[in-house]
């Protein structure tokens, strides 16, 4: 029996792919739960319609990740904050904190996608990488300086 997967069945395949089981099973435990489809000429339409669609709107988000990478690049963020003795800030600079001041240059970013693996607790220059897109990671210069 073909059918047409909706969802990931483990040690069957993944959505979207048109499979072979045996008759018992795909009657009695894939079509009952919803996990797939019978393989017929509309559902294979169907089905890559559906793909041909995704496809093209996961093409559009990587571009606009990409362009964003690309206006994260050109833009540097420059911080202030009060320090102490061997360049050590009082406090740190956190995602939050790096969200916020691109958010005022206009780039909106989520602080969950900044990857800073810990705060940044000392003056100085740093490359944070930003993932935009599962293949897309975008890197914004922070340079943190001393308050006068």
């Amino acid at each position: 029996m073909k059918v047409i997967l909706r969802e990931d069945v483990e040690n069957l395949g993944r959505g979207g792919e048109l499979v072979e089981v045996k008759p018992g099973y795909g009657r009695n435990y894939l079509l009952p739960r919803g996990l797939a489809v019978v393989a017929n000429p509309k559902n294979i339409r169907e089905i890559e319609h559906q793909k041909a669609v995704a496809s093209a709107k996961a093409a559009k988000t990587k571009a606009s990740a990409e362009a964003l990478a690309k206006r994260l690049s050109d833009t540097p963020l420059t911080l202030r904050r009060k320090s102490g003795e061997q360049d050590k800030l009082f406090g740190s600079v956190t995602a939050i904190d790096l969200a916020e001041a691109l958010a005022q240059r206009g780039l909106s970013v989520d602080r969950r996608s900044i990857d800073l693996a810990e705060p940044i607790k000392t003056l100085g220059d740093f490359e944070v990488p930003v993932k935009l897109h599962h293949e897309v990671v975008g890197k914004v210069k922070v340079k943190v300086e001393a308050e006068a």
